[in-house]
């Protein structure tokens, strides 16, 4: 299974949502990391066929997404930022109408509802009304949805926006018990979610990828960047309106400061190991965005 981006562009008017983006995505996690407005939206509903791209081309295993017409919408499992769900409804009720959007048999889908409600912990709420759910197990129901035809590219956007910290944890392994052997893009602005559990960083800014790359590795980009020291509060205040601070911290009436800098910002400051969150800041903080950066792809 091989998933290719090849120049995809999406134009509205003067404004480029996606520009020029290249990828060749095989079974695995991806983490689609961007800030608000930096296009994962608009580069996802362009894979599940939602959109148009304004130029480039989408193809599985080779074959364009307009050749394989019908077949590549069978390969696409797709959870919206903004789900639509039918509060009235049961999340049995609500899983075998999608079936039916999708052209399942009635048998394989009852069969698929049954797992899969189970496989998300709904199995005890499936004749609940959706309006009566938390937010949480709105979720679970829209990644099972998602799941009912099995798909090979399961695309999710924004999946844990909202939820509590231990609803996040639960959905982050749902994400990982579902992406044997399947393309999974996962979409988010929460970087704690995609350290978990994606295997490949797609990180966007701008419509444009400024990196891809394996989790583990691609926070070599900032190697020798990050820093922490000890200061007191006036420095610490002086400090955070100079350099870009990541993090900081009171202890005993000093104050332990993490900062991304080129160099080191005093020389008491030690050079410390770089993570996701830090490789964010440096491309998304409020200093990254008023300055022009390298892309890739």
């Amino acid at each position: 299974m091989e998933l290719q981006l090849h120049h995809v562009s999406k134009q509205y008017g003067k404004k480029c949502a996606v520009n020029n983006v290249n990828a060749v995505l095989l079974p695995g996690v991806y983490g689609l990391l961007g800030a608000n407005g930096a296009g994962k939206t608009t580069l996802m509903r362009m894979i599940c066929g939602v959109l148009k791209p304004s130029a480039g081309s989408i193809s599985l295993n080779g074959k364009t997404m307009e050749t394989l017409g019908e077949r590549y919408y069978a390969h696409i499992g797709y959870m919206p930022q903004e789900f639509g769900f039918y509060p009235d409804f049961t999340a049995r009720e609500f899983m075998l109408y999608m079936a039916a959007v999708k052209g399942m048999d009635k048998k394989r889908a009852k069969t698929r509802t049954e797992d899969l409600l189970d496989m998300v912990n709904l199995s005890s709420a499936a004749d609940q009304k959706i309006k009566s759910f938390s937010g949480g197990m709105k979720q679970r129901l829209g990644v099972a949805q998602a799941e009912l035809n099995n798909p090979s590219i399961l695309v999710l956007d924004e999946p844990t926006a909202g939820l509590d910290p231990k609803e996040r944890v639960r959905f982050r392994n749902l994400i990982s018990n579902f992406a044997k052997e399947k393309i999974v893009i996962l979409s988010t602005h929460i970087v704690a979610d995609v350290s978990y559990i994606a295997d490949t960083i797609l990180m966007m800014k701008q419509g444009r990828f400024l990196l891809q790359g394996e989790r583990d590795a691609i926070t070599e980009n900032i190697k020798g960047k990050v820093w922490e020291l000890l200061v007191d509060e006036k420095t610490a205040a002086e400090f955070n309106s100079k350099y870009s601070v990541v993090n900081l911290h009171h202890e005993n009436g000093m104050v332990r400061l993490r900062i991304i800098e080129e160099t080191a910002p005093s020389q008491n400051a030690q050079n410390v190991e770089a993570d996701l969150e830090d490789l964010f800041m440096y491309y998304f903080g409020e200093k990254a965005e008023k300055q022009e950066v390298p892309y890739a792809g």
